[in-house]
């Protein structure tokens, strides 16, 4: 099992690397100065030439990539000029937001799409079905931001059940009880279209086990329905199903990126919107290398949850 995971965590260093070069890339050729546009006002030619060369923009792409990722290795993901602190200070800051969101969304959305999926698998073509794969056709094709907006418009201000956003109540408050007050809305938003991913394959997969004859063999020997299907269908379902939930906790992260708008969360996703409105390189670089690590990370622990489960996936 440590061989196993040894290699995945070697082929995870040339993803890594991978998406650092696209980021520098993608951001070194967007249009236009940075250092004009951090400066504002104050862009004289005197100091866009010395932020200049303060950010190594004078010199060959290739020297600022090296000389940034010898930064990031350490530690150091530079300076963020549009909040005058570094970088590393304010993804500290965002970063437990961010997951705290992420990871109950991912929650919600993996408890649900498994029940969903699973009901809908053992009543195939019945109404549980026909209702469950309606409501999930509909969760995968309804954009977040605008399901956002309609929760805060029918739950925020026509009913008043929930805030319309931020972290905490601006006076009082402050407590776990108050967190999850302003937590539910953008937490079930951002949940919905990867529940409907979830229910949709978790059928899948569940409709293919219940075809296997080891469930036949488990209904023959008299045992409890039950026992057959949580058991014996479930239970190998599952398997599968661990990989996909990784690669869903990416695009949970990803959507985070609007949902925190929309809500006006504290996250890392609010962050990287204003960091590219103010042309704040590094701070959108360093937010993106964070997101993608962490992408990366999930997606890893994945892979070994399912080696676990499945002695069989270590010899791939």
């Amino acid at each position: 099992m440590l061989a196993y995971i040894v290699k995945r965590l070697l082929q995870a260093v040339p993803v890594l690397i991978g998406i650092s070069i696209i980021v520098f890339l993608v951001m070194s050729v967007i249009p236009g100065n940075q250092a004009t546009a951090l400066l504002g006002a104050f862009a004289t030619p005197e100091n866009v030439a010395a932020l200049n060369e303060t950010l190594r923009l004078d010199e060959p792409i290739p020297v600022q990539y090296f000389a940034w990722l010898g930064g990031v290795l350490q530690g150091d993901f530079g300076q963020a000029y549009s909040l005058g602190r570094p970088v590393a200070d304010e993804l500290a800051g965002r970063i437990g937001p961010t997951f705290l969101l992420a990871g109950t969304a991912l929650l919600l959305c993996t408890v649900f799409g498994l029940l969903a999926g699973s009901a809908a698998a053992v009543r195939q073509y019945g109404w549980t079905d026909r209702i469950l794969s309606l409501l999930v056709l509909v969760g995968i094709s309804t954009p977040s931001f605008w399901l956002g907006i309609m929760a805060i418009v029918l739950f925020s201000l026509t009913l008043g059940w929930f805030p319309t956003g931020d972290m905490y109540s601006l006076f009082g408050g402050g407590g776990l009880l108050d967190l999850l007050w302003h937590l539910t809305l953008p937490a079930l938003t951002l949940a919905v279209v990867a529940t409907g991913v979830v229910a949709r394959l978790t059928r899948a997969n569940m409709l293919e086990v219940l075809r296997q004859d080891y469930v036949r063999t488990a209904r023959a020997k008299g045992l409890p329905e039950r026992t057959v299907i949580g058991r014996h269908a479930f239970r190998n379902a599952l398997v599968a199903m661990v990989p996909i939930i990784g690669i869903q906790a990416g695009f949970v992260i990803g959507g985070a990126v609007y949902i925190e708008e929309v809500f006006q969360w504290p996250g890392l996703g609010r962050m990287l919107v204003t960091a590219i409105s103010q042309r704040d390189i590094l701070l959108v670089q360093g937010g993106v290398m964070v997101v993608a690590t962490a992408f990366v990370l999930i997606n890893l622990t994945a892979d070994v949850v399912q080696a676990l489960l499945d002695p069989r996936v270590r010899e791939r």
